[in-house]
């Protein structure tokens, strides 16, 4: 047994970069690790000078998916639990939300949660050399971190169906054609490049990106009538914020904002 976190984590500015820590078991996901990553989101939505959050995985590989072996004799008849006292399901698949951003960067092999992750997160940035693969069907189990939700929305039916059913694996292309990565880079650029992405994010006005995030997250829930409804009031809402001010100010005197999140 290791004393090592299973998750490690960075501040970077008004980045929480959050790492997969179990490069011996290829970051295969114990019990521990799943309390330490949804302890993570946790800090990540409570700090008000956190505004994007960059998971990511140390060593050659994102995920093999669940350890099985630790995590199922926990399994109960209502599931399990992952989730202490101030942390959030990363998978958000429990009716909470994260207010902020999530860019992942993955490498290797990425499997069952790990697709979920990503899936779960908002911008996904894939090594060419990935290998992705929702293998729960051959395990005799299906996907309980989101995937039959919305592996579906994000590649359509017959795109999520053709891997959720037969747990074939695919590579970082077919990921990408069907919508899972955003971008695709040279091995080891991954993490540098999703830096890139959430650096860009957290250069926005925080409450403006939040406002956005949780419009388009309302839409996917409740339809567009409900996201429609709350347009004009999150507008006037963010109108009035001192970041509203200075976003103005900036393009007018055609200098960058430094927004304060308020």
């Amino acid at each position: 047994m290791t004393d090592e976190p299973r998750i490690v984590t960075e501040r970077r500015g008004h980045l929480l970069l959050i790492g997969l820590n179990r490069p011996e078991k290829r970051n295969a996901a114990d019990f521990a690790m799943l309390q330490q990553l949804a302890l993570a989101y946790g800090e990540l939505e409570r700090d008000p000078e956190l505004r994007v959050g960059v998971v990511h995985a140390i060593g050659e590989h994102f995920t093999a998916g669940l350890d099985l072996a630790d995590v199922g004799p926990r399994l109960g008849p209502q599931g399990i639990d992952i989730v202490p006292e101030g942390g959030i399901n990363p998978w958000q698949v429990d009716g909470s939300a994260l207010s902020k951003p999530v860019v992942i960067a993955v490498q290797g092999t990425c499997l069952t949660l790990g697709i979920e992750l990503m899936l779960a997160s908002d911008i996904v940035v894939a090594a060419e050399s990935t290998r992705f693969g929702q293998i729960e069907v051959g395990r005799g189990i299906l996907p309980f971190g989101g995937a039959t939700l919305r592996f579906p929305r994000a590649a359509g039916w017959g795109n999520a169906m053709r891997w959720l059913l037969t747990g074939d694996l695919f590579d970082a292309r077919e990921a990408h054609r069907m919508g899972l990565v955003q971008e695709i880079v040279p091995n080891g650029r991954e993490l540098h490049r999703a830096i890139e992405l959430a650096e860009r994010i957290a250069a926005q006005a925080p409450l403006a990106v939040q406002a956005t995030l949780a419009n388009a997250r309302l839409a996917l829930r409740e339809g567009p009538a409900a996201a429609e409804a709350e347009l004009q009031p999150a507008l006037a809402r963010l109108a009035a914020t001192t970041d509203a001010r200075i976003g103005m100010e900036a393009f007018l005197s055609r200098t960058p904002a430094e927004f304060q999140g308020r």
